[in-house]
């Protein structure tokens, strides 16, 4: 009788438990009527399957990022004429010996990154087209929203004492490379939260419950969708 107590309270509880994650990936953080106006800059988010990447312009009349991050030192191509730039926040360990070749997920790895606070990277890379191949969804936002937004990204870029950005080493491809973040990685904060927290900066609506890529694709509305 007594185990079979605890296997009904064990079912229970993670019924209970979906039932939140459940209500937390499909309830909405705002409701209604939330237009920006003035929706003049386009932004993009990425869905790499479990990961979501924010993709921008490299410069339009608000900012240029290669004023505070020189293209040259992004990627080993000499081709650095880059139109756009995507910015993905993670696990150090995790997305730097994780690489697409990789035969499969190292569990010891794995394992850090969701339950113990882990040292974070971000990853940046450089594209001279719009990316066609990955899933990606596009909203617009307002000019003082996009600067909320990118001074967000430009705080999780963690500095030397000279106030210079610590760079780790080249990514997985010609066009990327990994820097030093701030902030821990753990399964209180993936890279799928530090998206959504960019994503409201810029008042675009997002998840109650951020953790998943495919809840912030779902959810991803500023109120002036892309034509």
């Amino acid at each position: 009788m007594l185990k079979q107590e605890i296997f009904y309270r064990f079912i229970i509880f993670n019924l209970c438990f979906a039932t939140l994650l459940a209500i937390g990936y499909l309830t909405p953080r705002k409701w209604g009527n939330y237009s920006q106006t003035n929706c003049t800059i386009p932004i993009y988010i990425s869905n790499q399957g479990i990961h979501t990447e924010i993709i921008v312009p490299v410069k339009n009349e608000y900012f240029n990022w290669n004023q505070y991050l020189p293209l040259t030192e992004i990627g080993r191509d000499t081709n650095f004429e880059y139109k756009y730039l995507s910015f993905g926040w993670g696990d150090r360990a995790f997305m730097l010996e994780e690489t697409p070749t990789s035969k499969g997920i190292n569990p010891v790895i794995a394992f850090k990154a969701l339950f113990l606070p882990t040292p974070s990277t971000l990853q940046i890379q450089g594209y001279l087209v719009f990316p066609r191949k990955i899933e990606t969804k596009c909203v617009k936002i307002s000019a003082e929203n996009y600067l909320r937004m990118v001074n967000f990204i430009k705080n999780s870029f963690q500095l030397d004492a000279a106030g210079n950005k610590m760079k780790i080493s080249y990514g997985y491809h010609n066009n990327d490379s990994f820097y030093e973040a701030k902030g821990s990685y753990s399964i209180l904060r993936t890279c799928n939260d530090w998206t959504a927290e960019a994503l409201r900066k810029a008042e675009v609506n997002t998840p109650l419950w951020s953790t998943l890529s495919s809840s912030i694709m779902f959810h991803l509305n500023s109120g002036c969708e892309c034509s």
